[in-house]
């Protein structure tokens, strides 16, 4: 489905941004704690995300509905608003990145988020590194995957 457009992140964007953040995490891991404020949340994407990275947005009727942030190689963020999960959005976003990308990508998220690691791994990521939580805020264990362009397969020379 492709009712939806996808565009360079802007800073008018960071309350909307926060918002689907915000939304997104509550709905898909409610066991996490709740460690900043929304007016926190806002700052965070408006004072350093939206300046130091590169962000894109996905849109329906002109609302923010999902976005995607790559520092360097490293997807920082991509987040989907729960109302959207399913038309293509989160794909259309990792489409994005593995074009600004094309060596390869990598990103971090929690090992209890089973739908998250099931996204990533159906759309060729591999974990790489399990750790227990100590180096992120939440404090709760995370898995690192990598996610590397693929060579062409090349028929054997025959001899």
């Amino acid at each position: 489905m492709s009712d939806f457009v996808i565009r360079q992140g802007r800073a008018d964007d960071a309350r909307a941004i926060a918002d689907v953040h915000l939304d997104s995490r509550r709905n898909a891991m409610p066991w996490l704690p709740a460690l900043h404020s929304r007016d926190e949340t806002i700052a965070y994407f408006a004072g350093r995300v939206l300046r130091d990275e590169k962000v894109f947005v996905a849109e329906v009727n002109r609302q923010v509905v999902g976005f995607l942030a790559l520092e360097g190689d490293r997807i920082d963020h991509l987040y989907v608003a729960p109302a959207f999960q399913g038309r293509g959005i989160g794909d259309r976003l990792l489409a994005i990145a593995k074009q600004s990308c094309p060596e390869g990508l990598t990103l971090w998220t929690f090992q209890r988020n089973a739908r998250a690691r099931r996204f990533y791994e159906a759309r060729g990521f591999a974990a790489i590194k399990f750790t227990d939580g100590s180096n992120n805020e939440e404090r709760e264990p995370d898995v690192l995957y990598a996610w590397r362009r693929s060579e062409p397969t090349r028929g054997r020379p025959r001899g």
